[in-house]
C-alpha cells in the first residue's frame, strides 16, 4: 500500500485497539503494520492468517506447475506467503534489468542535480553508424520513457521487437512510443558516463546491500556487446546490453522497495517523488496499459496503480499496491545471448508461459487472497 493505515478514532479504546494491532502484528481488514519488512530472510506466515484462501491457491500451485519450471515468491503486507521452486536459483531476467537502472537513475539523478531533460548530443552520445543530428536531440527523459525516436541497430532483443521497429527518421524525438532496446541500452552507457559509476557496482552498494539482497553479487551483472559482424541495420551498436541475473527472492525484496514508496526500514532508498514519478504511465501502449520510466505500468487487469518489470520468455516481478502485494515469477528458460539467429517461430518453441497464462496466474492469486481492496 503506499499509504499507512492509520486509526481514526481517538480516545481510551482507539489507542488500546491500534496498541492492540500493533503488537499482535495481524491483519485488520487485510491491512498488516506498515512497518513489516524482512532481516535476513523473508518472514514466512501461513497464508490462511492473512485471509487466503487454501484451496484457491492450491489450485494457483496445480497451475503453476503444469508450466515449465519457474521460481515464484508471492510478498502479501511484507511477509511470504508463497515459495514455489527454487527461490534462490539466480536467473537471466533479460528486460527486467531496465526496471533496476530506472532506480539507479532515481538515486544518482537528484544526487548529482542531473537534469532528465538533458539532450544525449550535449552528453556526447553516439554510435555506430552515426546518429543524425535530429536524434541527438532526444533527451535522457525521452529515453526512459522509450520516446527517444532513435531506430538504430541494437545489441539484444527479441525478433519481436526488431520487427516492428520504425525505419530510421521516422518519428521525431518525443513524438512517438516503441519498446527500443537502444533507447534502454544507451542509457546504460549515460548512466555510467555521467555517474562515472559501473551499473552492478551502483546497484550493489545503493539498492543490494541496503535491502539485504541474499543472492545477488557483483558478477551477476555482465555486459553483452555487439558481435564482431553485426550489421547496421540489426544488432551494430557501441552501446552493450547490460544483462543482470537475480533470484526470485531478491527481486521480491526489489519490488517490496517500490511497494513501500523507496523506504526501507524507515531510511529513503529511492525518493517517493522517483518511485510515483516513474510508475506511472507516460505512454499508452494498449488499451489498459501504459509505460513509465522503464517500469510497464497496469495491465493484466490488476487494480489501478499497479506496474511490473518484464522480461522475455516470462520473467515478472508485478506490483498491486491496492492488495499490499508483490509476485515474482522467473521462468527458468533464459534467453539466449546469442539470439542473432532466432525467428519468432523459434522462439515460440523455447519453454516458457505466455501473457495471458501470467496474467491467469495474477487472477488466480489474486482471487485467493480474497481481499477487494487493502
Amino acid at each position: 500500500m503506499r499509504g499507512n493505515l492509520r486509526l481514526k478514532h481517538g480516545g481510551p479504546l482507539g489507542n488500546m485497539l491500534a496498541a492492540w494491532f500493533l503488537l499482535m502484528g495481524t491483519t485488520v481488514l487485510g491491512v498488516a503494520p506498515p512497518d513489516q519488512y524482512p532481516k535476513s530472510v523473508w518472514s514466512k506466515v501461513d497464508p490462511g492468517q492473512l485471509g487466503w484462501s487454501p484451496e484457491k491457491l492450491a489450485a494457483a500451485r496445480r497451475f503453476v506447475e503444469a508450466l515449465p519450471p519457474s521460481s515464484v515468491v508471492v510478498i502479501d503486507h511484507g511477509r511470504e506467503v508463497v515459495e514455489w521452486g527454487e527461490a534462490d536459483k539466480r536467473i537471466k531476467i533479460s528486460s527486467m534489468r531496465k526496471s533496476l537502472l530506472s532506480a539507479l537513475f532515481g538515486i544518482y539523478a537528484p544526487l548529482r542535480n542531473f537534469d532528465l531533460n538533458t539532450s544525449i548530443g550535449s552528453l556526447g552520445i553516439d554510435d555506430d553508424p552515426p546518429l543524425t543530428a535530429e536524434e541527438k536531440q532526444a533527451t535522457v527523459r525521452m529515453l526512459l520513457e522509450a520516446r527517444s525516436g532513435i531506430y538504430h541497430g541494437y545489441v539484444a532483443g527479441t525478433p519481436g521487437m526488431r520487427e516492428g521497429m520504425p525505419k530510421r527518421g521516422s518519428h521525431s524525438p518525443g513524438s512517438f512510443w516503441f519498446y527500443n532496446n537502444w533507447d534502454f541500452n544507451a542509457l546504460g552507457s549515460i548512466f555510467e558516463g555521467v555517474f562515472k559509476t559501473p551499473i552492478a557496482k551502483a546497484f550493489d552498494a545503493r539498492i543490494a546491500q541496503r535491502l539485504g539482497m541474499q543472492d545477488f553479487r557483483v558478477e551477476d551483472m555482465y555486459y553483452l556487446h555487439a558481435p564482431a559482424d553485426a550489421s547496421p541495420d540489426f544488432n551494430k551498436s557501441i552501446h552493450p546490453a547490460y544483462h543482470f541475473r537475480m533470484s526470485a527472492r531478491d527481486l521480491a525484496r526489489f519490488g517490496y522497495l517500490f511497494l513501500r514508496n523507496g523506504v526501507w526500514q524507515g531510511k529513503p532508498v529511492v525518493s517517493m517523488a522517483w518511485v510515483a514519478e516513474s510508475t506511472q504511465a507516460h505512454s499508452q501502449t494498449k488499451v489498459g496499459e501504459g509505460y513509465g520510466y522503464l517500469w510497464w505500468v497496469d495491465g493484466f487487469d490488476l487494480p489501478e496503480g499497479s506496474f511490473s518489470a518484464q522480461g522475455a520468455l516470462a520473467k515478472y516481478m508485478v506490483v498491486v499496491p491496492a492488495r499490499d502485494l508483490v509476485v515474482v515469477y522467473l521462468n527458468h528458460t533464459e534467453f539466449p545471448d546469442d539470439a542473432a539467429g532466432l525467428t519468432a517461430d523459434s522462439v515460440k518453441k523455447l519453454p516458457s508461459i505466455s501473457h495471458d497464462q501470467m496474467g491467469q496466474l495474477l487472477k488466480m492469486l489474486l482471487d485467493a487472497q480474497g481481499r477487494a481492496q487493502k
